[in-house]
C-alpha cells in the first residue's frame, strides 16, 4: 500500500474515532474496556456510556447480565437512560417497550396484541464481556466476536491487581503519546530532585541522573516498542522498556521488569474525551514509580500527592473526573514552582500529565509540532497506527491482534540492567524468559 498524505490528513485520520472514520472503524474490531464492573448493579440505575462517539446506555439486568444498547429507544427515540431496569430488561418509560441485554424487544404493551410486531424490532446492541473487574464491549460487525486480547495484566490474580479509571478531557492520542514519551519524566515529574535523592535501587534514579537518554525503537507484532538506555558502571546498561499495543494500549516502565505488569487503555469516549483505564499487577516488593519515595526518611517525592476525584454525575462525561482540572488551572502552585519544591507546581504525578496533555487543546494540531529525536517512538507509533487503520479501511486487512490475540503476551514493560554488549532485543528476550509470569489458562510462560 502506497499513499502520500499531508500532516493534516494524517492528524485527522489518527484522532477521529466516530462511526465511519478510519481510526474509529479499526478500533471497533477489538474488544474495548469501557467501564468498571462495579458501576452497574443488578436492576440498578442505567448508566450513560459514551464510546467511540456513540451515545449508549449500560445496565445490569435482574440475572446479572450486562447490556450495552443505543441510548435511543427504536420506537420514538426517547432515551433509555430514563428507562426502568426491571425483570431482566430495560423498559422505555415513554410507551413501555421493553428490551433485553441483546436488544430484543420483549414487550410492546401499548400495541394491541393482534398488531404486535416486537419480533421485528431490535435496539442496537453490542456484545459484552467482563474481565479483570471491567466491562468490555465489542462494537464490530462480526457475528462471532474475536478473542479477548491476551495482555498479561488481565491474568494477574485479583489480590495482586489494581484497576483505576480517570477521565481526560483531550483526544485519546495525545494522552497515549504522553505514556510513550519517556524523556519528560526527568523534567515534568522529577525536575526538582537529583539522583542522590533516591536509593541506588530505585527505578527513578536513572531518569534524573541522565535526563537525555538515547533510544532504540522497533515495530513489533503487537505495535511498537522502545528501549531508553543509559550507560552504567561495570559494563552494564540500564534499560527502560515500554510498548504501544494496538489499538490504544500502553505499557509503561513504572517498576522493575521482573515482577510487575501494566496495561493502560486510552479509550476514546469521543474525539475530545478519553477514559484512561489503568491495570497494574505485581508482587508486593521493590520500588515502583508510583511509590516515588525519597531515601531521606522514606518521605514521598514532592508532588506525589493522592489523586482526588469529584463525585460521579449521570451526564455523558460525569464519571471519574479529577478535582484538578482546566477550570482551576489544575490547582497549580506557583510558589512551589518558583521555589523548585515541585518542578511544575502541580501536585500529583498523574495530574502533571493531565495538565500538559489537556493544555494542548482538545485535539492537538500536528502541523504545529517540531518533533525531536527523543520523539521517535511517537512518530513510529503514529505510522504504525495509520498503516493498520488504512489497510483495514482500504482492503479489509484484519488489524494485528484482533484474531491473533496471543501476540500481546510477549509485551512487558519495566526497567532492568543488562550487559552493555548485548543487543537490546536479545536483552529484552532474556529478561522476559527469567521474569515472573502470570500465565493465561492453557498457555505456558513465554519462550
Amino acid at each position: 500500500m502506497s499513499r502520500v498524505t499531508s500532516k493534516a490528513t494524517d492528524g485527522h485520520d489518527l484522532t477521529r474515532v466516530g462511526p465511519g472514520t478510519v481510526m474509529g472503524e479499526m478500533m471497533r474490531q477489538y474488544w474495548i474496556p469501557a467501564a468498571a464492573s462495579s458501576e452497574l448493579k443488578a436492576d440498578g440505575d442505567p448508566m450513560r456510556l459514551m464510546l467511540l462517539g456513540e451515545q449508549l446506555i449500560a445496565f445490569r439486568d435482574s440475572s446479572g447480565r450486562v447490556g450495552v444498547l443505543d441510548h435511543q429507544c427504536p420506537h420514538r427515540c426517547a432515551s433509555l437512560f430514563l428507562g426502568r431496569n426491571e425483570e431482566n430488561g430495560i423498559r422505555c418509560v415513554y410507551h413501555g417497550w421493553k428490551f433485553d441485554v441483546d436488544g430484543r424487544c420483549l414487550e410492546m404493551p401499548n400495541v394491541p396484541p393482534p398488531q404486535d410486531f416486537k419480533e421485528k424490532v431490535r435496539a442496537r446492541s453490542y456484545k459484552v464481556r467482563e474481565c479483570a473487574g471491567l466491562i468490555w464491549v465489542y462494537m464490530g460487525a462480526r457475528a462471532e466476536a474475536p478473542p479477548m486480547p491476551m495482555l498479561e495484566a488481565l491474568f494477574v490474580p485479583e489480590q495482586d491487581l489494581s484497576v483505576s479509571l480517570l477521565l481526560r478531557e483531550a483526544n485519546w492520542l495525545q494522552g497515549l503519546e504522553g505514556d510513550i514519551d519517556t524523556s519528560h519524566f526527568g523534567f515534568l515529574h522529577a525536575g526538582h530532585v537529583s539522583a542522590d535523592d533516591f536509593e541506588e535501587s530505585h527505578p527513578a534514579r536513572h531518569t534524573v541522573a541522565n535526563r537525555a537518554p538515547e533510544y532504540k525503537v522497533d515495530d513489533t507484532h503487537w505495535g511498537t516498542m522502545y528501549g531508553a538506555y543509559r550507560p552504567e558502571a561495570g559494563g552494564k546498561t540500564h534499560w527502560r522498556m515500554a510498548h504501544f499495543c494496538l489499538p490504544f494500549w500502553t505499557q509503561t516502565p513504572n517498576a522493575d521488569f521482573a515482577d510487575h505488569v501494566v496495561a493502560k487503555a486510552w479509550v476514546p469516549m469521543d474525539d475530545t474525551h478519553t477514559m484512561l483505564i489503568s491495570i497494574f499487577g505485581g508482587l508486593a516488593r521493590g520500588a515502583t514509580y508510583s511509590s516515588m519515595k525519597l531515601k531521606s526518611g522514606g518521605t514521598a517525592l514532592p508532588g506525589a500527592a493522592p489523586l482526588d476525584l469529584l463525585p460521579n454525575t449521570t451526564d455523558w462525561f460525569g464519571r471519574f473526573r479529577p478535582v484538578q482540572n482546566l477550570g482551576n488551572d489544575w490547582q497549580i502552585d506557583r510558589e512551589a514552582q518558583r521555589t523548585n519544591r515541585i518542578y511544575s507546581g502541580i501536585r500529583n504525578i498523574v495530574m502533571q500529565d493531565q495538565a500538559v496533555t489537556e493544555s494542548m487543546g482538545p485535539i492537538v494540531d500536528h502541523t504545529k509540532e517540531h518533533l525531536a529525536p527523543s520523539d521517535i517512538m511517537i512518530s513510529r507509533t503514529r505510522r504504525r497506527l495509520l498503516t493498520a487503520a488504512r489497510a483495514f479501511a482500504e482492503d479489509g486487512t484484519v488489524p494485528p491482534g484482533v484474531d491473533d490475540a496471543e501476540i500481546f503476551w510477549n509485551a512487558r514493560a519495566g526497567s532492568f540492567y543488562a550487559d552493555a554488549k548485548l543487543d537490546w532485543l536479545e536483552a529484552y528476550r532474556e529478561q522476559l524468559r527469567s521474569a515472573i509470569r502470570w500465565p493465561a489458562p492453557g498457555r505456558q510462560a513465554a519462550e
